[in-house]
């Protein structure tokens, strides 16, 4: 059985790209000293969560998505999961949302990044599935804090082309009710954070981050519609994750829009100067799923024998339909209708399934290779629905059976072998 020690560095071409790294890097070194150094007061939060709040808030934050990738990247996920399960709990659990949990009850500050996840002042997560109250639930107990559980009540407006309209007409598209009991929870939390922290909640303040995020996503949407119309394409997804998901943890910073507008440009001068990603490109890949954490070089692993080049994630053109929103003088709502369906759409039919044939026609997509996490239900809930859209669309669709974080199962050359076969057998190479 291999393990994560055989995942591939990935190659990448925008000099913005190691920028990005570079700052994030410095953050989570700036963060460790604010929140473990100094013991100030900080939140762990899914990334569906509204991270608005605690930047208007000047509190730190940690997205437990974030974490996990950065534990799967040091190779640790499979001490740790070893150790979640060494204590009785069940190796079904979904690997992405609990590789946080089994780091803290590893207990092992000797090999844990920080030497551990310090005491957060709460943790923050919407109840998307079963799996989010038990394992938020039990690993706050283990920090000896609070979870502050967000609702996630039934869409009724079951629209295939909800990303057509959601700027716009958000109050339509995500309900009023939905978006209300949102900002109910909105405010029930900001008070929590008042008294917790001692930091005010500013109103302007988040009007004015609401409008900056605006003109970041606004960057990031040029850059998805000139990449999905060139061809070839000028920038694969190794590049366009970390130049979309990096600032997107900063969003609203003056750092994270500047960096948005500079990765928008530099998309736009390899697109006039005829750049491309694979000198030999003649395969169009659709990656969907979450990042391969642990293996990145995995996404460029056939373009020199098959020109086969992974032209789309879902990181990038998910910044414009669902981030973006004309707030309408009423900046809570807006932010309450940009986080109260973010799961869904990635995760749900009619939603998932909607968005993403539509993106593989307007991105010229030849073949998608889904992720399938082992167990993971939200994961895979609507993601079968959504390959059979895609092949009745015409876009034959190999389904990976793996991980994001763990890579326990994980054989980089067994895998890329599988991509390949597949291709073939689809005559596309």
């Amino acid at each position: 059985m291999t393990t994560a020690a055989t995942g591939q560095r990935s190659r990448k071409l925008l000099a913005c790209t190691a920028d990005a790294t570079a700052y994030q890097k410095a953050f989570g070194a700036d963060l460790k000293r604010r929140v473990v150094d100094e013991g100030e007061p900080f939140v762990v939060a899914q990334a569906d969560t509204p991270h608005e709040i605690f930047h208007a808030m000047d509190i730190p934050i940690v997205s437990n998505q974030w974490w996990s990738a950065y534990i799967s990247a040091k190779q640790l996920s499979g001490r740790y999961f070893k150790a979640l399960t060494d204590k009785g709990y069940p190796e079904n659990s979904c690997k992405y949302c609990s590789l946080g949990l089994a780091c803290t009850l590893a207990d092992d500050p000797a090999s844990a990044p920080w030497g551990g996840m310090p005491k957060p002042t709460m943790l923050v997560a919407r109840l998307t599935c079963d799996c989010i109250q038990g394992v938020f639930g039990h690993w706050a107990e283990a920090l000896g804090t609070e979870f502050f559980p967000m609702e996630a009540p039934a869409w009724e407006d079951k629209d295939p082309a909800w990303f057509a309209s959601s700027r716009t007409e958000w109050e339509r598209v995500y309900q009023p009710d939905r978006i209300a009991l949102m900002v109910d929870e909105l405010h029930e939390m900001i008070a929590v954070l008042e008294a917790r922290t001692g930091r005010r909640f500013d109103m302007d303040r988040l009007e004015a981050l609401m409008h900056r995020i605006n003109e970041q996503e606004g960057y990031i949407a040029e850059a998805a519609t000139m990449i999905g119309a060139a061809r070839p394409c000028p920038v694969g997804i190794t590049d366009q994750m970390p130049n979309t998901m990096i600032p997107q943890w900063h969003r609203g910073s003056d750092w994270a829009v500047a960096h948005a507008k500079r990765f928008r440009d530099e998309v736009a001068e390899r697109v006039a100067a005829g750049a491309a990603a694979s000198d030999n490109e003649r395969i169009r890949l659709m990656w969907i799923g979450a990042g391969l954490w642990h293996d990145p070089g995995f996404y460029q692993a056939l373009e020199a024998r098959l020109g086969a080049v992974f032209v789309w994630s879902m990181y990038m053109p998910f910044a414009g339909p669902q981030y973006i929103r004309e707030m309408k003088g009423k900046p809570m709502e807006a932010l309450a209708s940009r986080i109260c369906s973010m799961n869904e759409v990635l995760h749900l039919p009619p939603w998932m399934n909607g968005w993403m044939v539509s993106e593989a026609e307007r991105c010229g997509i030849d073949a998608a290779v889904v992720l399938m996490p082992p167990r993971n239900r939200l994961s895979q809930s609507g993601t079968n629905l959504t390959i059979r859209a895609l092949r009745a669309a015409g876009v034959p669709v190999l389904a990976l059976d793996a991980d994001m974080v763990d890579a326990s199962k994980w054989d980089h050359d067994r895998v890329v072998g599988q991509v390949e076969d597949f291709l073939r057998e689809a005559d596309l190479a």
